[in-house]
């Protein structure tokens, strides 16, 4: 009963420090810094592009006319995702907090529901399990990725139970709900493809089949192709070639694929970062050295070595996911190109912390001496996330806060400056993120997105041809990527962040303006002063500044014909 009671507090106390690293989000609203890549500059204006499109539930070929010249309705996703429905009903900021506040208690109880059913269930050290479980809840997931990642534990405590006949409706509940708040192809395929090896592994094994376990998997992953039908159609019955149909992404020779290895086995990946490099790491390392000079064999020896093994080829799969060797596979399977089958490394938060668990389980077994470096292994790693917290981090670097970044009040002023229908011509940036225009209503020719129609990108590749010329690492980016469909300047690289305290200009920009023009393009909104802009047939207007903007705009208008 005591050990109970503990363990009711200690997971209590968790759930308070979670609630006190969120505190930021609600109490500064849009005042609060947050991510910026991958983040601001691109899936928080998606929802809010499409949910001022009218076209949520649009139709197959249905096209949003705010971005490009119309970029696809499948481009954004399915409606039946409950994040997008947060960002339909509450205001952007409001809907990424609440966002993730579900994704950080979820990943939580996930976590310590797994580490207690099936990892470490000694009552006696069901603190560990609230400890590790804390940790792993606190890591700076991809926002937009939802439980994508941050939802294996709770995935995996389900199939766990399932798999050993102990399961309740709880666990079949998970298996239902979790498909629509999470994404397939961002964190669940892999998943899912690792629970079809354990079953498989178990056929062999036992000589049984299994069926109810199969039978989870399959309705898990018939859940997920249902709710992401509009991804199914498009890979079955695909309208025309995409941008990532030119994706070039096995570049890397062996010596430095082997280097990426370990880059990704120390350090991690900035779409799952598991800030495991100071203390999960060495103490991983220390356990295993110890283990491995150790005779004993028990279940705790060999559910920790299996873990770490597991761990290190997720490392040396992504890695070896853009070795060169593979390119001329993935340019004769189109499917390898468009499918970024390198994200089997997203099962690697949930690895790492199971592992963290059984380190200090193991650790905590070897006597009092070492209980101390227990406890203070949990206290570090938590205190180093807490360290890590968007707040905290991204106004240490400096960074825009929401509202800066957005810049609403500039662009109301630009807006009301231009006087005409914004639906009536189109824009395109410079030297910031399109995504800022796009949040504010503009029509914009540039973009960043997963995918487009090539033939676009081969239209928008004239307007900057020049400039790419110049620049042979842009030229790559742009030609075997092109995500990031941006005016891209020689002079300015792959930066976007100009600020009105910047002395930036550029002398030599190189832009085929009637290219710009021929797609409706009419305004340029520069982040920096652009010198030589009569050259390009650009016509300066005016600057805009606001004291709530971190941005200075100067306003380009592209001369027409007889002009």
């Amino acid at each position: 009963m005591l050990l109970k009671l503990r363990e009711h507090r200690a997971v209590l106390l968790a759930c308070v420090i979670i609630a006190l690293f969120l505190l930021p989000l609600y109490a500064l609203g849009e005042n609060a810094h947050i991510r910026m890549h991958d983040n601001l500059d691109s899936n928080i204006t998606w929802y809010k592009v499409l949910r001022e499109s009218g076209q949520l539930f649009g139709a197959i070929d249905a096209t949003i006319p705010q971005v490009i010249t119309g970029l696809p309705r499948n481009a954004f996703g399915t409606e039946f995702s409950l994040l997008v429905w947060l960002h339909m009903l509450f205001p952007s900021m409001i809907a990424y907090a609440i966002s993730q506040t579900i994704v950080r208690f979820v990943a939580f109880f996930g976590m310590y529901y797994l580490l207690q059913d099936h990892i470490i269930p000694q009552r006696e050290t069901s603190w560990i399990s609230v400890g590790a479980a804390l940790a792993f809840s606190l890591t700076p997931f991809w926002p937009s990725g939802m439980l994508s990642t941050l939802g294996h534990p709770l995935a995996l405590w389900a199939f766990l139970h399932i798999r050993r006949h102990t399961a309740s409706w709880k666990h079949w509940l998970v298996i239902l709900l979790l498909p629509l708040y999470s994404s397939f192809v961002l964190g669940f395929f892999f998943f899912l493809a690792a629970m079809g090896v354990l079953w498989l592994v178990d056929v062999l094994r036992t000589r049984r089949i299994n069926p109810v376990f199969a039978a989870s998997i399959v309705t898990m992953t018939a859940l997920y192709l249902l709710i992401d039908y509009r991804l199914v159609y498009s890979l079955l019955f695909p309208q025309g070639p995409t941008s990532r149909n030119e994706f070039v992404s096995s570049i890397l020779p062996f010596w430095k694929t082997i280097r990426l290895v370990g880059k990704n086995f120390a350090i991690g990946h900035t779409h799952v970062l598991t800030v495991h490099t100071y203390v999960l790491l060495p103490l991983q390392l220390f356990t295993l050295v110890i283990l491995v000079f150790q005779r004993k064999k028990d279940m705790l020896k060999r559910s920790f070595l299996g873990w770490f093994a597991l761990n290190i080829c997720l490392s040396v799969w992504y890695a070896f996911w853009f070795y060169v060797g593979w390119q001329p596979l993935k340019e004769r399977f189109a499917f390898l190109n468009t499918f970024n089958f390198a994200r089997f490394h997203f099962l690697r938060p949930l690895v790492l912390y199971v592992l963290f668990a059984l380190s200090l389980a193991f650790l905590w077994q070897l006597g009092k001496r070492w209980r101390s470096l227990v406890k203070l292994a949990v206290i570090a790693q938590c205190l180093i996330l807490f360290y890590c917290n968007e707040e905290w981090y991204y106004r240490r670097v400096h960074a825009p806060s929401f509202k800066e970044f957005y810049a609403v009040s500039l662009f109301e002023n630009i807006s009301d400056y231009i006087g005409k229908p914004k639906q009536n011509y189109r824009v395109a940036t410079i030297g910031l993120h399109p995504a800022i225009a796009q949040y504010n209503g503009f029509y914009t020719l540039d973009t960043y997105n997963n995918f487009y129609p090539l033939s676009y990108k081969r239209q928008f590749r004239k307007i900057i041809a020049a400039e790419l010329k110049k620049n042979k690492r842009l030229k790559r980016y742009f030609d075997h990527w092109g995500g990031r469909c941006y005016l891209f300047s020689a002079e300015l690289g792959k930066w976007y962040d100009y600020r009105k305290t910047s002395k930036k200009k550029i002398r030599h920009l190189q832009l085929n303006t009637a290219a710009f023009s021929s797609l409706g393009g009419r305004y340029i909104f520069s982040a920096v002063p652009i010198q030589n802009a009569a050259s390009n047939h650009l016509r300066f207007k005016r600057s805009f500044e606001h004291p709530e903007a971190l941005w200075r705009i100067y306003l380009y208008e592209v001369e027409t014909q007889g002009e």
